[in-house]
């Protein structure tokens, strides 16, 4: 997310920072679960955090990956007694701040500012479930993984002498929970992808070595940053 002196994130930090302890979670840590009662909205300080479904079948789906100074909220706003719709586990170590859910829609209800930045914030993230979607049904698989390859490389990239380093450890199988595939169909592409020289996999960390090569395989729009991410 990227933020502004007017960020949903930043007059929440500003207002809730002097009353609530930062909290600190292990990796591996679920936040809460799908359907849960919601009790709690988050500020994510730093660390990351995976929201996702597991499907009746016990395929496990990865909707989105948030870094630090993200707000969590995954439920229906303002509506009795809501249940959360996916579910968050922390990817590493983490910091937040715990909020609790009728602190918080009182804040956005009182606070005309907090109001117009959650819009804001709230139809940035509609856009990029959209280009999300499009590049999924209009790639294939295969495009899908070079889609979040790219958004990837725009919420952890950092420049190296080899290309853009995705600095957040990655499995093949978290892979492929990114790109609703299978690890299998992600393997191969992957290697496909290792035998043109285009990617570099190392301590279960992705670096790109062409990323023209991605962005020219899936039409790449060149779209803002704050829509091309994986949050």
């Amino acid at each position: 997310m990227q933020t502004t002196s007017i960020s949903i994130y930043n007059l929440m930090l500003q207002f809730f920072q002097k009353n609530e302890p930062v909290q600190k979670v292990k990796a591996g840590t679920v936040l809460f679960h799908e359907k849960d009662l919601v009790e709690y909205v988050y500020l994510l300080l730093k660390g990351s955090i995976s929201l996702g479904r597991v499907h009746l079948r016990g395929k496990d789906f990865i909707l989105k990956v948030l870094n630090e100074r993200e707000l969590i909220v995954e439920y229906q706003l303002f509506k009795a007694h809501p249940h959360y719709q996916f579910y968050a586990k922390s990817l590493t170590d983490c910091e937040l701040l715990f909020i609790k859910r009728e602190q918080f829609e009182e804040f956005i209800q009182t606070d005309p500012e907090a109001m117009s930045a959650l819009v804001e914030w709230l139809s940035t993230g509609y856009l990029k479930a959209q280009m999300k979607c499009q590049d999924l049904i209009m790639n294939g698989k295969k495009g899908g993984l070079y889609s979040i390859l790219v958004r990837l490389c725009h919420s952890y990239g950092v420049q190296t002498g080899n290309g853009i380093l995705i600095d957040l450890p990655l499995t093949h199988q978290e892979l492929a929970n990114l790109t609703y595939g299978t690890r299998e169909v992600i393997q191969r592409a992957l290697k496909e992808l290792r035998q043109k020289d285009i990617i570099l996999y190392e301590n279960q960390k992705f670096t790109i070595k062409n990323m023209a090569y991605l962005k020219r395989e899936v039409d790449c729009q060149n779209c803002a940053s704050e829509i091309c991410g994986i949050n």
